[in-house]
């Protein structure tokens, strides 16, 4: 199997941005056959790499992460990056899962610490307290390891220094390419591709981007990551309060220029949270090869990276 690394150093000789989804395993009502549906759509939109999360929020099925990655690359010759979450851990169960992506042919895994329990305190026995203790591991382990990047900041860090000096620290551990956080505001981004640089992250940084379908999705959404929400999407969400449908669609339509800004912009990798909605991936997909079409001259997003530094929320997506 392709790692990801392979595909971004391939990419950038050919001057391109590798273009990736994200899709959830099974649970619930949504079976591997519905699963393996989801990933034949996607898969005919030609990613260059799928990613399968870990049971966000413990709920779901651990197993079936590895078993769905390994299904998409088996069938549609799609690469794949598993995701593996450490907090609570053990070295046993680490192991384990360890065992199980060798076994399937996985080659690139985005190591993350996980969600806290509400009220649990970290417990300072444990094997694996930090995202970065997960990267060393892996990548001991032969894998091409991921891990996550946070362009506002991480939720319990306070400290925008402190998290790009964590991000520095994943590299150093063996972190070979990073995935944002959802963002709704790209200046966000282009200020932190700017302090990363400084710190000497030279790991590619790919920008994770989810459009918001309705008015409960966003707040969830801000409260979990702690995504700031520029003026453009709040009148949206008022302008559609009462019509979900256009809602939806005027979410899908924002992400699309999200996505094709950070594309003009230079951005290293686009990835898309697709919410195994096939329909999001395709309005997305569509709308950056129709700007590859256009004659290039700069684009807004250059000149917003310009200005990020001074105006980090002007909603310039």
């Amino acid at each position: 199997m392709r790692s990801v690394s392979y595909i971004y150093e391939t990419a950038k000789a050919a001057g391109r941005q590798p273009v990736s989804f994200e899709i959830f395993p099974p649970k619930g009502d949504l079976t591997l056959e519905a699963a393996h549906e989801v990933a034949a759509e996607l898969a005919d939109l030609l990613p260059d790499f799928v990613s399968v999360t870990y049971s966000a929020g413990g709920s779901g099925n651990k197993q079936a992460t590895a078993e769905v990655a390994a299904m998409i690359h088996d069938d549609f010759d799609i690469p794949t990056v598993a995701h593996l979450t450490c907090l609570g851990a053990t070295e046993e169960s680490i192991s384990h899962a360890i065992d199980d992506l060798k076994r399937k042919g996985i080659a690139s895994v985005l190591a993350l610490r996980g969600d806290r329990v509400p009220g649990a305190a970290p417990s300072e026995g444990e094997p694996f307290r930090f995202a970065k203790d997960l990267v060393m591991r892996l990548a001991d382990e032969g894998f091409c390891v991921g891990a996550a990047a946070y362009p506002e900041g991480h939720i319990e860090c306070t400290d925008f220094k402190a998290s790009v000096a964590h991000l520095r620290q994943k590299q150093d551990a063996g972190a070979c390419f990073f995935v944002t956080q959802l963002f709704f505001d790209n200046a966000y981004y282009y200020r932190f591709r700017d302090a990363a640089d400084a710190a000497g992250i030279d790991a590619p940084i790919a920008c994770g981007v989810m459009p918001f379908l309705g008015k409960a999705q966003i707040q969830r959404m801000v409260f979990m990551c702690g995504a700031s929400l520029p003026s453009p999407i709040i009148k949206l969400l008022a302008k559609y309060e009462d019509d979900p449908a256009s809602l939806r669609a005027a979410g899908i339509e924002y992400a699309c220029s999200q996505l094709v800004d950070l594309q003009e912009s230079g951005a290293d990798g686009l990835h898309v949270y697709t919410m195994n909605q096939p329909d999001i991936a395709r309005a997305c997909t569509s709308a950056l090869r129709a700007s590859w079409r256009q004659p290039s001259s700069g684009g807004p997003g250059r000149a917003a990276r310009g200005e990020a530094g001074a105006e980090a929320s002007g909603g310039r997506a």
